[in-house]
């Protein structure tokens, strides 16, 4: 069974910087694509950036240009570099990637448990 742990997360100032890690049980993000997600309090989830296997990303606009996402498929380990961090990116980050074992099978999500994220002068 595949498991997802997130590290890294913690309280910065604005403006600040944090590097979140998400580390994998086993190769997912060798085979599968990445994504970080986040949800603030009394928000819904959103998708915060992209990694596919290939190692393309693709970000949220409310993100571009202070966020860059990365994997390293030899650590099994996905990455999320957040700069000039601001109010707003108050949040708890969850790791995700979703695996179909066969072209017959249903999709399955993998979620890790979360690392808050606090931003506060």
């Amino acid at each position: 069974q595949v498991q997802l742990v997130e590290s890294g997360g913690g309280l910065v100032q604005p403006g600040g910087s944090l590097r979140l890690s998400c580390a994998a049980s086993g190769s997912i993000f060798r085979r599968n694509d990445g994504d970080w997600y986040r949800q603030a309090p009394g928000k819904q989830r959103e998708l915060v950036a992209t990694i596919t296997s290939g190692g393309s990303t693709t970000y949220t606009d409310s993100v571009k240009g202070r966020v860059t996402i990365s994997k390293d498929n030899a650590k099994n380990t996905m990455y999320l570099q957040l700069s000039d961090l601001k109010y707003e990116d108050t949040a708890v980050y969850y790791c995700h990637a979703a695996t179909k074992p066969c072209i017959e099978c249903r999709t399955i999500d993998h979620w890790g448990q979360g690392t808050q994220v606090t931003v506060r002068s």
